[in-house]
């Protein structure tokens, strides 16, 4: 029975689990399923409370930190009963805690990491998942999740960094690793030697390129970044404007591939965070906790976690309570994390409208915009201009997020995002929403819009937007028509063909320069 109790206990797995109550069997079993043991034991716990809401984990706790016998080198001697479990179970078991233990009593949590720490605990991964847990129940963040082993591999490693700039390469940090003669494993990128002097940032023409020592630059090379990046580290397309149903199938199987390399307590709270998204049923302080887990995704972490999500497929009525959520975090999402959750929550949903958005659609946008105004226009508002087919639906929809949400400065990036796009009809009733908000022009920002104006009118010699979008112009940033200004828009009034154009030109006669 080693692979299952390291510790080598008197019983067996069997006898082990016969110690808790038929639930909470259920749950022992769950977090002794290897990998996907923090995930089994998250739907196991929500089934159960769904059918007991007051069932609670405080006897489970209880039993874990009761006293058993075991044998420990040819001894008999007492220990709590989860240290007879298996390092796997352990580490799923304070994953699990990590993620539900705002609703559990802390001193029983507190008591059964006491019982951990009696254990000697070898695995380095297990003594800092005992220490962050601990630091988030009690709110404090004192001391290091670091091992001493590990703090003193660490203080080596930054000494062969210190004088890395010195002379020669990056591969000099690490020279005596490993044996001469063969590759140095390092856990950073280990590169082939290169075909070409030329390639070398370091500027060390006369490297002996024959040499078998593994070479290693702070910068690869764009060849070299683009195999690296499909071999090692793959990474989720932000936009999906011109995706079809065969990439999203491949988006997905990249994300389960890259959902290896996410830490378990993270894999764990995706199952949590579905299953609230596709039922719609209400949540609670442990549902918002698991959301936290956007507050320790790196931006590769993040596009994986999102898109296994799926957050594209949630339906309109469960996200103004997911947004509220997102939005009870703290501290607020870092830009990165907002411009993901965003690219991947709203904008498909945006840009497969046909009709109105839905009430709760746009309410959910609108929270999301209030609060991180920037990500939107950059994830969301900007892309949707891009794509160059902005439909009624979504024209009506960025109209109240420019007017209602967003600062000048704000309105400022979306009206400058404007300029570098196709326009179409959709894109002339944003601009003329931008206008009526009294934007803060510089004379170069009004410069370039005439001259895009000019260039535009021949397109929309016929839409009443156009003329309506021009006669805003000439009545309210009178101001800022400079000599040029006025012969740019002079020569733009004589593409007009609608009946404003003699308004147009009145308007246009009476700014004086």
């Amino acid at each position: 029975m080693s692979d299952i109790c390291d510790c080598a206990p008197v019983m067996d797995l069997k006898a082990l689990v016969q110690r808790f109550d038929g639930r909470a069997r259920l749950l022992v079993h769950a977090l002794h399923s290897g990998a996907a043991g923090v995930s089994n034991a998250q739907t196991v716990f929500n089934k159960q409370r769904r059918s007991d809401p007051d069932y609670t984990l405080t006897q489970f706790l209880e039993t874990l930190c009761q006293w058993e016998a075991s044998v420990h080198e040819h001894a008999l001697v007492l220990k709590p009963l989860v240290c007879l479990f298996s390092e796997g179970f352990k580490r799923n078991l304070l994953c699990f805690l990590h993620l539900i233990h705002p609703g559990l009593p802390k001193d029983r949590v507190l008591s059964l990491l006491q019982c951990l720490t009696q254990d000697d605990v070898e695995n380095q991964w297990t003594c800092a998942l005992i220490k962050q847990l601990q630091r988030d129940i009690e709110g404090t963040r004192k001391g290091t999740l670091l091992t001493s082993n590990c703090t003193g591999k660490l203080k080596s490693l930054c000494e062969r960094f210190r004088n890395a700039n010195a002379k020669g390469r990056w591969a000099s940090c690490f020279e005596g690793l490993g044996a001469e003669g063969k590759e140095t494993k390092v856990p950073v990128y280990s590169q082939k030697k290169r075909k070409s002097d030329n390639m070398d940032h370091d500027g060390d023409a006369q490297e002996d390129h024959q040499s078998k020592r593994v070479k290693m630059d702070f910068c690869p090379s764009e060849e070299e970044e683009e195999r690296l990046t499909e071999e090692e580290e793959p990474k989720m397309r932000t936009s999906q404007l011109d995706q079809s149903a065969a990439s999203v199938s491949q988006a997905r199987s990249d994300a389960l591939g890259s959902s290896k390399n996410l830490p378990d307590h993270m894999k764990a709270a995706v199952p949590v965070i579905r299953e609230l998204l596709d039922t719609e049923s209400a949540w609670d302080e442990s549902s918002g906790f698991a959301l936290k887990v956007f507050h320790e995704c790196d931006p590769n972490e993040v596009e994986v976690l999102c898109s296994m999500l799926c957050l594209s497929e949630a339906s309109d009525q469960s996200l103004p309570q997911f947004c509220s959520w997102l939005l009870e975090l703290s501290p607020d999402l870092s830009h990165s994390t907002a411009c993901a959750v965003i690219t991947h929550l709203l904008l498909p949903k945006i840009l497969s409208l046909a009709e109105p958005a839905s009430r709760c659609l746009v309410t959910a946008i609108i929270s999301l915009c209030s609060r991180y105004p920037r990500p939107t226009c950059q994830a969301l508002i900007e892309p949707v201009l891009q794509k160059g087919q902005t439909g009624s639906a979504q024209a009506e929809l960025l109209c109240k997020l420019v007017v209602n949400c967003l600062e000048p400065h704000h309105r400022l990036f979306v009206f400058r995002a404007i300029l570098g796009v196709s326009w179409d009809e959709g894109v002339l009733s944003v601009i003329h929403a931008l206008l009526d908000s009294k934007l803060e022009l510089s004379e170069k920002d009004f410069s370039l819009f005439t001259d895009q104006l000019c260039s535009q009118s021949p397109h929309f010699s016929k839409s009443m937007k156009f003329a309506k979008m021009l006669l805003s112009v000439l009545t309210k940033y009178q101001s800022h028509v400079n000599p040029a200004c006025h012969h740019t828009l002079s020569s733009c009034l004589s593409f007009n063909e609608t009946f404003l154009k003699k308004s147009l030109q009145a308007a246009l006669k009476r700014i004086s320069l």
